[in-house]
């Protein structure tokens, strides 16, 4: 019976090891035979690197500011009488906006008018009985500090009447109006705000070492996140007399030409300045940069030996970025064929099918498409 045991085992014990075998055998043979097979070629688009002029740039980012603009308010209380703009207007200087009830106050005013007339009168007819020395000096000369300090009353409610009313400091564009016919305001509440919106100034920070780049002049370049697609030419008109202590940067203002009023004051801006003289760079689309934390690679379609077209990847060093074109400054050379898609499957040594009926856009100053 244990003999019987032991033969079972052994057979069964045979038969496992000859099934292990049989799958080792197998795997050798199926990987020793795709190793030996030829890799199957990835399609990938390409392009030639190629030199172009490249205008050096200085980016920064800015703010839209009026040439002139102000927060419109009472400078003495009161009760709004009426409101003589629609908002959203174009009003020109001096333009009368809102008026405060005034009526105690002109009538204060034709009082102390009244008195400094009779003033007048007194001091004229002192002035004749000097004359016949029926009257002294120094009655006369109270009765002179006596008109002064009425004219002086009657300057300043004069004065207080005229704050009663508000008016339009300037040309420019009204907001929307803060107050309502009735209504009691107090010294300093807001009413409207007015902005001279052409021409209009972008204000933008650039590093102190890029300061010497820059000049009064200068062209300027800027594009608005609120408006897609339009561009705004301008020109440098100013920098700030001292560099921020705390970041090292100063500010520099542009001057634009703003018929339509499409850049209004606040708007976020992008700026570009052209500085020194276009130069030759050899370029590249953006799409054909591997980029990795040891190094930004590119893949170069070369021949080899046999003649087969396959993938080599090589390190660049990257210059500045312009739309969707960046500046190679060493690692490939011009008229190299770069892939410009499908590095993802790529490897050294792979062998290359191109097909260039698609390519991702190469344009330096790219436009959002309408759609």
């Amino acid at each position: 019976m244990i003999k019987r045991m032991l033969i079972m085992l052994i057979a069964v014990a045979v038969i496992i090891g000859g099934m292990v075998g049989f799958k080792y055998m197998m795997a050798a043979g199926t990987k020793e035979f795709l190793k030996n097979q030829p890799e199957q070629a990835q399609t990938v688009s390409t392009v030639k690197a190629e030199m172009q002029e490249w205008q050096p740039e200085l980016s920064a980012v800015g703010a839209v500011r009026a040439i002139n603009g102000a927060d419109l308010a009472a400078e003495v209380s009161g009760v709004v009488e009426s409101v003589l703009f629609e908002s959203g207007s174009d009003v020109l200087q001096g333009t009368i906006l809102v008026k405060l009830r005034s009526d105690d106050i002109a009538a204060q005013l034709r009082a102390l008018e009244a008195a400094a007339h009779l003033a007048q009168l007194t001091l004229d007819r002192d002035l004749k009985q000097l004359q016949g020395q029926a009257i002294s000096r120094a009655a006369v000369d109270a009765d002179t500090a006596a008109l002064n300090s009425a004219k002086a009353q009657v300057d300043a409610q004069r004065a207080v009447l005229e704050k009663k009313t508000i008016a339009a400091p300037f040309k420019g564009r009204l907001g929307i109006r803060q107050v309502d016919i009735g209504q009691y305001v107090n010294a300093g509440t807001p009413i409207v705000t007015i902005q001279q919106l052409d021409p209009i100034y972008i204000d933008f920070n650039i590093p102190e070492q890029s300061l010497p780049q820059v000049a009064e002049g200068q062209k300027v370049i800027a594009k608005i996140d609120a408006l897609p697609g339009m561009v705004f030419e301008g020109e440098i008109t100013a920098a700030d007399a001292k560099i921020d202590e705390a970041t090292h940067n100063v500010q520099v203002r542009a001057t634009f030409k703003n018929p339509e009023f499409k850049l209004l004051p606040g708007m976020f801006a992008h700026i570009a300045v052209s500085i020194g003289v276009p130069e030759k760079r050899l370029t590249l689309p953006l799409t054909s940069i591997t980029y990795n934390p040891y190094g930004n690679t590119v893949f170069v379609a070369g021949k080899e030996d046999k003649g087969a077209l396959v993938a080599r990847q090589t390190f660049v060093k990257l210059g500045p970025v312009r739309g969707d074109q960046v500046s190679i400054l060493s690692g490939i050379n011009e008229g190299d064929e770069i892939v410009t898609t499908g590095q993802l499957k790529l490897r050294n040594g792979t062998p290359l099918t191109i097909n260039n009926e698609i390519q991702p856009k190469f344009d330096p100053a790219p436009k959002p498409e309408d759609k």
